[in-house]
């Protein structure tokens, strides 16, 4: 519990450093921060392996580069469930998504949230 708890707040981090870099990507309050991190772990979790097996041959004819438009849109669609959290276009939201996931996998890499 302690361990998805410690991921949650090292995203909702990767998230604020996103924000900060992203002119395009802007946030209402702190509260809509912490939500829009849960929703993108949600969408992630259960809406990704779908849109990955609906795009896979777009995916194996692009070398898997197709999963980085499908992180935009999962990002895309979390400024659309979450009403504080906003994006100015794909373009944004892809960007974002890129960062993100950079930010998120070097924090969780460096505190250790893997088994």
């Amino acid at each position: 519990m302690t361990r998805l708890i410690l991921k949650w707040a090292l995203n909702s981090c990767a998230l604020f450093f996103v924000l900060k870099l992203i002119s395009g990507v802007q946030i209402d309050r702190f509260q809509d921060l912490l939500l829009a991190t849960l929703v993108i772990g949600l969408l992630n979790s259960f809406l990704r392996p779908i849109l990955i097996l609906l795009t896979l041959p777009v995916t194996v004819i692009t070398l898997g580069l197709f999963t980085l438009v499908i992180n935009g849109v999962i990002f895309y669609l979390t400024a659309h469930l979450v009403a504080g959290f906003h994006i100015s276009g794909f373009g944004a939201a892809f960007l974002a998504a890129l960062l993100f996931s950079l930010f998120s996998f070097i924090l969780n890499m460096v505190f250790g949230t893997k088994k």
